[in-house]
């Protein structure tokens, strides 16, 4: 007969820490409800990947540097109706477009949730098993021109690699600068059918020759975003005017 006093130092060795936590507990549940020893060990498993999959997301949610409180529970879709519901939904809930690297493009003035969607459909893709990364385009884009000075921008582009859907936040204030616009086409044409781009801009596409350097890089940028890509058009009144409006 098997000691199973040691069971708890070879499942420590085995790292399954729910199942050190559960296995007592849920052999009285079995012995009360008549298990059989298969259906004891399948509960056993569900239970050590459900609490695997949440610490996973945990991570996930903690690397991706989401904004606060940007769900699609808390927007407000009534102050966009001209946004279709439906679709954002979808980009949420269906992963299939992230698995096949396609892009993310929103388009709309300032204050109207662009970057709310933007995080909130990234938020639903962690959930589902996604990794992201957010974060503002101007910040990036000097990250990664102080890398390219170190010799360093290959690394860091092979950094967000990992990352399945890279959030771009405002790519329409990044400066009219040479060194920078080139690392933002650099980081752009890395990412062509090789992962997936959220892109938030107060800008049209008719603009954004305000962004890059020259035409021709504009023309490029614009042909490696579109190709594989979803665009959503926010046309609406400020948010915040609006609640600044309300409040006061």
């Amino acid at each position: 007969m098997r000691d199973i006093a040691k069971l708890p130092v070879l499942l420590k060795g085995l790292h399954l820490s729910t199942f050190h936590q559960l296995w007592e507990s849920l052999a009285d549940q079995a012995k009360n409800d008549n298990w059989s020893h298969g259906e004891y060990l399948s509960s056993l498993c569900e239970h050590e990947i459900n609490i695997r999959q949440q610490n996973k997301m945990k991570r996930n949610l903690k690397k991706a540097q989401l904004p606060t409180g940007k769900t699609l529970s808390t927007f407000d879709f009534s102050h966009t109706p001209n946004l279709n519901k439906a679709k954002v939904k979808d980009l949420a809930e269906n992963t299939l477009w992230v698995k096949n690297k396609e892009n993310l493009l929103i388009f709309g003035p300032s204050g109207t949730g662009k970057t709310h969607i933007g995080a909130a459909i990234a938020y639903s893709l962690i959930e589902k098993g996604m990794t992201a990364y957010f974060t503002s385009t101007t910040t990036l884009v000097q990250k990664l021109q102080a890398d390219r000075q170190k010799l360093q921008l290959p690394q860091t582009l092979s950094k967000l690699d990992l990352y399945q859907v890279l959030i771009l936040d405002d790519i329409g204030y990044v400066r009219k600068d040479e060194a920078e616009t080139h690392v933002l086409f650099e980081l752009i044409a890395h990412r062509y059918e090789s992962g997936s781009l959220i892109v938030t801009s107060n800008q049209p596409f008719s603009e954004w020759d305000m962004i890059f350097s020259n035409h021709a890089m504009t023309v490029a940028a614009i042909d490696r975003l579109v190709h594989h890509a979803t665009i959503l058009e926010i046309i609406t009144d400020s948010y915040r005017k609006n609640q600044s409006l309300k409040k006061n």
